[in-house]
């Protein structure tokens, strides 16, 4: 049982008081929110990839179809044309060509200027065994270009400052802003060197008919002999040595051999 609340006083009960609830805010009601629009990315501007990947392919053809030489196919001389020797830095030939057709292609000038050479000769050589072939520039610090000039003998300004921008450029041989065309016999020995052969390369050997040589390694090994002929289609030379008291020729790969101390 519950005892009911007495006032002390009066000794009357006293109800009990209800306290009223403090009343809640009402939150506003929310605002409507405007559905955002999507805001595309701006579009990147993109190159034309296709046509540079294009452009690209026709430099480097160009470059290939000159890289050794002008083939059994062209012509000496492309009509309206003349070759000129340019002088160049050393060891600078090879990117002074690549950059001269790169920028003749980009320009739209290849009506002026079509081939650039850089005659080279194929090289092997035979070393422990192994063959390795490398090329040698036939005329270094030079190289050959193939152009039309002015009426009166110039080159076309454009072309002219073309060249002479590029790094690594000397002048044309022949009078100031006027070269000399190379003669009909100069580009005929020009190009019957620049022309790839179709054989292997022969192997370069230091050694000369006559030579004293050591034999280094086999089964003549430390006999000496002198070489007698030159088989550098085989990498190999002909030694004469004495055995047994008679003269004997022997074949001996050519890294077999050295020359003999004196």
């Amino acid at each position: 049982m519950t005892d009911t609340p007495t006032n002390l006083e009066d000794n009357e009960p006293v109800e009990p008081t209800e306290v009223p609830a403090e009343p809640v805010a009402e939150e506003p009601p929310a605002e409507p929110v405007a559905p955002q629009k999507e805001v595309a990315e701006p579009a990147t501007p993109q190159k034309d990839t296709d046509l540079e990947e294009h452009l690209q392919d026709e430099i480097e053809e160009k470059i290939g179809e000159h890289s050794d030489g002008i083939g059994e196919g062209e012509p000496l001389v492309t009509p309206g044309m003349d070759w000129f020797v340019l002088r160049v830095a050393s060891n600078k030939e090879d990117s002074v060509k690549e950059t001269l057709l790169r920028k003749i292609k980009i320009e739209g000038m290849t009506h002026i200027v079509n081939r650039i050479l850089v005659p080279t000769e194929k090289i092997r050589s035979m070393k422990a065994g192994k063959q390795k072939i490398t090329e040698r520039k036939l005329y270094p610090g030079y190289v050959f270009v193939e152009m039309a000039l002015e009426a009166d003998g110039r080159i076309p300004q454009d072309v002219f400052f073309l060249i002479k921008e590029t790094t690594g450029v000397g002048d044309f041989i022949g009078t100031a802003g006027r070269p000399a065309p190379m003669q009909t016999n100069e580009v005929e020995k020009m190009v019957i060197a620049s022309r790839r052969p179709e054989e292997e390369p022969e192997i370069h050997m230091e050694f000369k008919p006559g030579d004293v040589v050591k034999i280094k390694e086999g089964p003549f090994e430390n006999m000496e002999g002198t070489i007698d002929t030159l088989l550098p289609e085989q990498g190999k030379v002909r030694v004469i040595v004495t055995i047994f008291g008679r003269a004997t020729p022997l074949e001996i790969e050519y890294w077999q051999i050295e020359r003999a101390e004196e």
